[in-house]
C-alpha cells in the first residue's frame, strides 16, 4: 500500500484561504449556543464533528508553523475539503436567511465565515 505525499506549503496556503476567521473569533463562536446547535453528532456523541473540528483548527491557527505535525497537516486537508464542499453547495438564496442558517454556522464551526468580507 502507498501513501500519497502531500505538499505542505500547499496545504498550508489553502487553510489559510479557507480558514478566513482568526483563533480568536472561533474560540469566541465555539463557546455559543449557535454554535453547538449545528452539525452531526455520531453515536450519540454530545459534541458535533464541526465543532469539535474548530477546536482542533483553534490549536491549529495558535500554533507555530514549524510546529505543526503530520496529523495537523492532514486535519487542515480535511478542513479544506469540507469547506469547499459546503461553499459548492451553496446556502439560502435569500441573503437575509444565510446570517443564522444552519449552513452558516456549519461553515463557522471549521472556520469559515461566508459572510466576511
Amino acid at each position: 500500500m502507498t501513501t500519497a505525499k502531500h505538499d505542505d506549503a500547499e496545504t498550508w496556503s489553502a487553510f489559510k484561504d479557507a480558514v478566513n476567521m482568526t483563533a480568536s473569533e472561533l474560540d469566541r463562536f465555539l463557546e455559543s449556543e449557535k454554535s453547538r446547535a449545528v452539525g452531526q453528532k455520531k453515536g450519540g456523541a454530545t459534541e458535533s464533528t464541526g465543532h469539535a473540528s474548530g477546536r482542533r483548527i483553534v490549536e491549529i491557527l495558535k500554533s507555530k508553523k514549524a510546529d505543526l505535525s503530520e496529523e495537523d497537516y492532514a486535519h487542515m486537508r480535511k478542513v479544506i475539503g469540507y469547506v469547499k464542499r459546503h461553499l459548492e453547495q451553496g446556502g439560502p438564496d435569500d441573503k437575509d436567511e444565510v446570517k443564522d442558517s444552519p449552513w452558516r454556522l456549519s461553515l463557522m464551526n471549521w472556520g469559515h465565515d461566508p459572510l466576511k468580507t
